[in-house]
């Protein structure tokens, strides 16, 4: 992949390090993840939380749907781990699929222990709702924002916690060879070098790669990227998960309708008001969520529109706007009330089930290094990830990472060293940056995306390394770095995908190649 390897940071930048810290450990990113370890690690080490944002600006603050976790008398382990691996189209990791599942009892137990609010039925019984390809009801809930509610806890959890110092707006620019790092505080206008004994890549997902997308803008590739450029080994970046339901309407961003409306009952129509998801596979609506994405778009060439619709109205109208309170004030201020109207859906870029490869503890193939979380490929997810197994995923990996990091004790060596380096090269300006990203999400949206082929992967491939060579003159002034920073990871990522996509030659879970279509049962 030489054509993207120009992109490293320390070629665009015109700095010099101001300072000099040092922390235990050193956590990337504040999502269920990084805070499950964080909170762990500091039990006995000091840890320093950096993001490049808000602390709460992460992709948890935003799944809506739930956790998945076996508690019911009616459910068992097996069946969660069946549930897991068909959804993964059989490429799970089984050992990884044992441990998501078999721990994931104990890690709720935590959650509550620090006054997480879950939904409760009237007997004060945890309640717990079903979505696709799940054969039990095993959803645990907070209304629609249960990314919110988890966040919340163990964010306030964090910040009350003397052994943890969280940097926010901090952006984390380039591993450095004596296991420390460099890092620029938007804030204070300088660029920091931190020394570390273990670090842990929370950093999440690569979604803004594409033009549609549920998630937030800090969702750019950057571990993806970082880990890259440090030869730490990588694998099955192909598969990208497009959630099925999206809100569309012209002119208004992206909004993640939840797979659990569809698990309470929700149907998806034509524009003819046509039930359309009998005609391509048995489960309907609660089929895995790539055969939900390929389906619709399906439906919409056909019927040549730009949306189908999710019929939530023979549902009853009291209790969806309770359990539903964000979607349905979303739907509300657009214009739609989901008691009585359909609500125009498509599909979004939503969740990578690769990423930076690693053991059972988020070990990587890099002495000290950890990953944890979306950018981690623990194994578990296979080729399509099973709705609502992403948060507990954070919260086990996450965990383990912690136990891995407390057993193996290490002595900070500090090497010391300031690094100072001056480029001559034309300054690029925000305007370029989001020009340049702008191509890349539609390239990505149209060649990479649900549907792809080795020609459209190839034309991606030429047009990525066209925007490559529009970028390589140019420095990242003080002022962009974070947006600058960003756009380098977003084109390495995007490539990256392309590059693995091109190379597993067949159709499996979110990888769906045309030239391979799926061998008929």
């Amino acid at each position: 992949m030489k054509e993207i390897d120009v992109l490293k940071p320390l070629n665009f930048l015109d700095m010099k390090i101001s300072r000099e810290i040092s922390t235990d450990c050193l956590i990337i990113g504040t999502g269920i993840s990084g805070l499950k370890a964080g909170l762990d690690i500091s039990k006995e080490k000091k840890v320093m939380l950096i993001t490049k944002n808000e602390m709460i600006e992460t992709n948890t603050n935003y799944a809506q749907g739930g956790i998945a976790v076996v508690l019911s008398k009616d459910d068992n382990f097996e069946l969660h781990i069946n549930d897991t691996i068909y959804a993964g189209a059989g490429l799970c990791d089984r050992k990884a699929v044992e441990v998501l599942i078999k721990e994931g009892p104990e890690r709720i137990q935590e959650l509550l222990k620090i006054n997480t609010q879950f939904d409760r039925k009237s007997n004060g019984e945890l309640s717990m709702t079903r979505e696709a390809a799940h054969s039990k009801s095993r959803i645990l809930h907070a209304g629609d924002t249960t990314g919110a509610e988890l966040e919340r806890a163990l964010s306030e959890a964090v910040r009350t916690n003397k052994n943890i110092e969280i940097r926010e707006h901090n952006f984390l620019i380039e591993l450095l060879d004596d296991n420390s790092v460099l890092i620029y505080d938007r804030i204070k206008k300088e660029f920091i070098k931190v020394n570390y004994n273990d670090l842990i890549f929370a950093t999440g997902s690569i979604g803004r790669i594409y033009a549609n997308t549920s998630n937030p803008e800090v969702a750019t590739g950057d571990g993806i990227a970082l880990a890259y450029r440090n030869n730490i080994e990588l694998e099955d970046l192909e598969f990208v998960q497009f959630h099925p339901t999206t809100f569309y309407k012209k002119g208004v961003p992206r909004f993640l309708i939840s797979e659990s409306l569809r698990g309470e009952g929700g149907v998806l129509r034509n524009q003819n008001g046509e039930r359309f998801m009998d005609k391509y596979h048995e489960k309907k609506e609660l089929a895995p969520r790539d055969v939900v994405s390929r389906s619709i778009l399906k439906e919409m060439k056909v019927q040549n529109i730009e949306s189908v619709y999710l019929d939530m109205t023979d549902l009853d109208g009291e209790y969806l706007l309770k359990r539903f309170p964000s979607i349905s004030k979303f739907c509300m201020d657009n214009g739609i009330d989901l008691t009585k109207d359909y609500i125009p859906v498509r599909p979004a870029a939503h969740y990578i089930m690769g990423g930076i490869k690693t053991d059972l503890n988020g070990v990587t193939s890099k002495n000290s290094i950890y990953a944890i979380g979306e950018v981690a490929r623990t194994g578990v997810h296979g080729a399509n990830r099973l709705a609502s197994n992403s948060l507990m995923e954070g919260l086990v990996f996450g965990t383990r990472a912690a136990k891995d990091i407390l057993k193996n004790k290490k002595n900070l060596k500090i090497k010391k060293e300031i690094i100072s380096k001056k480029i001559d090269k034309v300054k690029i300006t925000i305007e370029k940056v989001e020009k340049v990203k702008n191509k890349l999400k539609k390239i990505m949206w149209y060649n990479v995306g649900i549907l792809r082929s080795k020609e459209s992967l190839e034309l991606a491939q030429k047009e990525i390394n066209k925007l490559v060579e529009k970028i390589i003159e140019y420095k990242i002034p003080k002022e962009i770095i974070i947006e600058g920073m960003e756009l380098l990871n977003m084109l390495t990522t995007g490539y990256l995908i392309t590059e693995a996509a091109l190379a597993r030659k067949e159709s499996k879970g979110a990888h769906y190649r045309l030239d391979y279509p799926p061998k008929e049962k």
